[in-house]
């Protein structure tokens, strides 16, 4: 897996070593949550859910992810801000955008998202559809676009809001994969494995999760 940083759609950034992993959240002097649901048999799942010392994870703050061969892992950028937006996976046949929120306890916030992300579809001259998908009620979205040749093309989206004990991570997954369920089944992989760790500070439901460089990233480059 090589790590990059993404700016302004510009590819700037840094990878991290593949051998970097992941102990757990007392190396920070931050003793790790208590447990407030029973462990799923699949992810993605709470921090307080798995045993860190036994996954190979690359830290990246609110995010755990387990390293994949053939996939391109970049930090999206706000120029703004300077804050990392999203995590970004890319392989040759697609990719999948992950970003963590904060969400309250027991609340409904992926089915308050779909009707946001629907009506967003929407304006731009698309078409956002429900459906049932191995993560339960997902949204395929549908958008025109203009190809680099100049012809037109259809943009595919497949959204999935996974909640946690009081977070929400939502995935897009982009490209064949979005609307071929065989071609999807690595990508799946991928968000299964996937850690979130929600951390102690009060944060207003839909707030996003901070998501950081891994400390011994290096350029994309090398």
């Amino acid at each position: 897996m090589r790590f990059g940083r993404r700016r302004s759609g510009h590819d700037e950034g840094a990878a991290a070593p593949l051998d970097e992993v992941v102990e757990d959240d007392a190396r920070d002097g931050v003793e790790p949550p208590a447990r407030t649901r029973e462990a799923p048999e699949t992810g993605p799942y709470d921090v307080s859910e798995v045993d860190l010392e036994e996954r190979r994870l690359v830290d990246l703050g609110s995010l755990l992810l387990e390293p994949a061969d053939g996939v391109e892992l970049r930090l999206q950028v706000e120029e703004d801000t300077g804050n990392v937006a999203a995590v970004l996976l890319v392989g040759a046949d697609g990719a999948l955008e992950l970003r963590p929120f904060a969400a309250s306890r027991g609340g409904e916030a992926w089915e308050e998202l779909r009707p946001r992300i629907a009506a967003e579809t929407e304006r731009v001259g698309g078409t956002a559809t429900e459906q049932e998908g191995p993560f339960g009620t997902e949204l395929l979205c549908l958008v025109p676009v203009t190809s680099p040749e100049g012809e037109s093309a259809t943009q595919a989206s497949r959204f999935v809001g996974h909640v946690g004990p009081t977070w929400l991570l939502r995935s897009n997954l982009m490209g064949n994969p979005a609307v071929d369920p065989e071609k999807a089944l690595p990508w799946d992989e991928l968000i299964r494995s996937a850690v979130v760790r929600r951390g102690a500070e009060a944060m207003p439901p839909g707030s996003p999760l901070p998501l950081v460089l891994p400390p011994d990233a290096r350029p994309a480059s090398e």
